[in-house]
């Protein structure tokens, strides 16, 4: 229980900070890869799509018919998946637009300032994103941490695909905050910090999920999560990956990650 309580806090950590991965890759790069990026999106959607259809949420259902039986169990599983999507998407509908962090953005997209001019409005952008991020990732981390608690080998797939798609999030938060302030300690650490919320909410689903984990529990938080996972997928890094796409990389993306996984499902898990 220990190790794996560890190894469930360090994949949510992990997850979380892959946000100041893209801070460097926005101080260091002059132009952004498309070509990596939507492939990478694509793989990450790929990953998530799949788990969570072809496994979380039938170890969610399987859990709940044998706690609730055959008919109660398929309803509670079905109404936790769809409430798993609504989940999100009210946090999604207070996110604004414009500070919206998966709204692509590209490094070459802002010139800094001539002069060491302030630009309030592209700091107040960078600003937003962070905080939009905060809030985004706190469910992704209770994701992957109720994930890698109930199957590590599982939790290592999820981290793994919640990492890549916080790369191009901490490229949302760096580049404006850095072009509008000229200060890169300031931009990367907003980007960094904006990651934590994933751990913070592996914490929140430690202290407050943990002590009421029955079958019943474990189902409901499970086939949520599937929910969650299919709607970011859906509404955010395929529609993000399709912006970046060149010769159909996303969609060579989706298949190698849904590829990967269900090799992973079948000689790992």
């Amino acid at each position: 229980m220990g190790s794996d309580l560890l190894l469930a806090f360090g994949l949510t950590l992990m997850a979380g900070l892959a946000t100041g991965i893209g801070s460097v890759l926005a101080f260091f790069t002059k132009s952004t890869n498309t070509r990596f990026l939507s492939f990478a999106l694509g793989f990450s959607a790929g990953v998530m799509i799949y788990v969570s259809m072809v496994e979380i949420f039938f170890k969610a259902k399987d859990s709940l018919v044998s706690a609730m039986g055959v008919e109660s169990g398929n309803w509670v599983t079905v109404g936790s998946f769809f409430g798993g999507m609504l989940f999100i998407a009210l946090i999604d509908k207070f996110i604004p637009k414009k500070s919206n962090p998966h709204e692509v953005k590209k490094v070459e997209d802002m010139e800094k300032p001539e002069n060491g001019v302030k630009d309030p409005a592209l700091l107040k952008m960078g600003t937003f994103a962070a905080l939009a991020i905060a809030i985004h990732n706190f469910p992704e981390g209770i994701a992957t941490f109720t994930s890698a608690m109930q199957d590590p080998s599982l939790g290592i797939a999820i981290a793994v695909a919640i990492a890549i798609h916080n790369i191009p999030e901490g490229i949302a938060v760096s580049v404006p905050i850095y072009f509008a302030t000229g200060d890169r300690k300031k931009a990367f650490k907003l980007s960094f910090l904006s990651g934590l919320s994933e751990p913070v909410g592996a914490l929140a689903a430690y202290l407050i999920l943990m002590p009421f984990l029955n079958d019943i529990m474990f189902g409901i938080i499970f086939a949520g999560v599937a929910g969650i996972m299919v709607f970011i997928s859906l509404d955010e890094l395929l529609p993000a990956s399709k912006k970046y796409d060149e010769a159909h990389l996303s969609i060579y993306g989706i298949i190698s990650g849904m590829m990967v996984m269900a090799l992973s499902l079948l000689l790992f898990i």
